[in-house]
């Protein structure tokens, strides 16, 4: 007897990646009046949060990799989003700052998660729940490689 595998409808990894791709499809269009990609956005909110921050505690609250994050901050300083400046006692050390567009910014991005959150459903404890949910499942999943 032969084992067989989950059919993909029922795969965890499936329905994930299946999310993932439609909140992207959701968040683009929103995203691009803005003027930013989806990663972009992730790391304004990370600075509208707290801002000042060294690429390297950025990168941890984005679960990112500094050589992926780096690249894209440049382009986020070209943008004129922020500013990127090098510790004067740590040359290896860089700081995050957002700029006045930057700063700016913030009061027109607030309709993109209202937006998100409306498509979601209209029951904010299912979805803090099930958000909730997801970064246990997260957690689990980094212990568990």
């Amino acid at each position: 007897m032969t084992r067989q595998t989950l059919p993909l409808d029922q795969q965890l990894c499936f329905a994930l990646y299946s999310a993932n791709h439609v909140m992207g499809r959701l968040y683009r269009p929103l995203l691009a009046k803005l003027g930013l990609t989806y990663p972009q956005y992730l790391v304004m909110l990370a600075l509208w949060e707290k801002d000042n921050q060294p690429v390297g505690a950025l990168g941890q609250a984005l679960a990112l990799e500094t050589n992926t994050l780096t690249p894209l901050l440049k382009r986020m300083e070209g943008a004129g989003f922020l500013t990127r400046t090098r510790n004067p006692e740590d040359e290896r050390s860089v700081s995050i700052c957002l700029s006045e567009k930057g700063r700016a910014l913030e009061v027109d991005a607030v309709d993109v998660g209202l937006c998100v959150s409306a498509a979601a459903g209209d029951d904010p404890g299912a979805i803090d729940l099930l958000r909730e949910e997801i970064k246990a499942l997260t957690e689990r999943l980094k212990s568990a490689s």
